[in-house]
């Protein structure tokens, strides 16, 4: 368990992920750690600690009517993020992109690739909107082909939800491309803040996905 914040320092907040069937022992460090804690249900599960620390508990999908089963909102959390539901991934940045289909944390199919937009500048004048043009014309051809390549992935397993991730503007572009009309209607899930998308982030986001979002607040010093 990270260590609490330093005296006199703000608040500190950092997100962590765990699987359904890690869950109740990540709980049980969390107390040990901060002197124990008291469950609050509301805007997802809440853990407020004795030294004040506190971590919110967020399911990674909706429970749709298929709620998970258990004596306690810890144990109900866990079966719910544990169920084997079946998401598509589309992680999409200036350098590259990653799509995927994962199930319990594992792809069942992926791909990656790399393809380049340049970076702005502050350069003036006609050089500029050159630039710009150019730039425009990168990121057309970056969504373009993306999408091209997330329909294939995303044909190969039937999924029921979307999971984005990287560059927030892209994605949507993306999603928005005819080639995904169809994917792009089902509902989507929270947004993956992600690296250049290589074949190990998104084998990496594939079990993030799938996992119960944890983001824990130190009190301030």
């Amino acid at each position: 368990m990270p260590a609490p914040a330093a005296a006199g320092s703000a608040p500190s907040v950092r997100t962590a992920y765990v699987s359904g069937a890690r869950l109740a022992g990540w709980a049980e460090r969390f107390g040990a750690a901060h002197g124990g804690f008291r469950l609050h249900d509301d805007d997802g599960l809440r853990l407020l600690a004795a030294d004040g620390t506190a971590a919110l508990l967020q399911a990674p999908w909706p429970d749709d009517g298929r709620p998970g089963r258990g004596s306690g909102p810890l144990e109900r959390l866990a079966a719910l993020a544990s169920q084997p539901r079946r998401l598509g991934l589309l992680l999409v940045r200036r350098g590259g992109y990653g799509i995927g289909v994962a199930s319990e944390g594992v792809l069942l199919a992926s791909k990656a690739g790399t393809r380049y937009v340049q970076s702005r500048t502050a350069a003036g004048g006609q050089s500029q909107q050159r630039f710009a043009r150019r730039r425009s014309n990168q990121a057309d051809a970056l969504v373009a082909a993306v999408a091209e390549q997330a329909a294939q992935v995303f044909r190969s397993a039937t999924f029921e939800y979307v999971v984005p991730g990287g560059d927030r503007a892209l994605a949507d572009l993306v999603l928005g491309d005819p080639a995904l009309r169809e994917y792009g209607k089902l509902p989507r899930l929270g947004y993956l803040d992600v690296p250049q998308p290589r074949a190990a982030v998104v084998r990496k986001a594939a079990a993030d996905a799938c996992s119960v979002r944890v983001t824990v607040t130190d009190p301030a010093g």
